[in-house]
């Protein structure tokens, strides 16, 4: 009858591996967004960016003025 030799710092690494995955596993469900939240997410992001820039009003320009000023293009 012998007992079963175990390495005890194998022990206790294994025991803090599963420690922090168990934790890591708890903040991304706390924190985290998954890849298709990310990417989803970022698609509205540029499709408003893009609905803006296009709703924008064709205005006058700073250089598109400066040259109705400039006497030497007058005809």
């Amino acid at each position: 009858m012998t007992a079963e030799i175990i390495n005890l710092n194998k022990v206790r690494k294994a025991r803090e591996r599963a420690d922090r995955e168990k934790e890591a596993h708890e903040n991304r469900l706390k924190y985290g967004q998954s890849k298709v939240e990310r990417n989803l997410a970022d698609a509205q992001h540029r499709k408003s960016q893009a609905d803006l820039d296009g709703a924008q009003r064709g205005g006058s320009h700073a250089e598109d003025d400066a040259d109705d000023n400039d006497p030497t293009t007058a005809s």
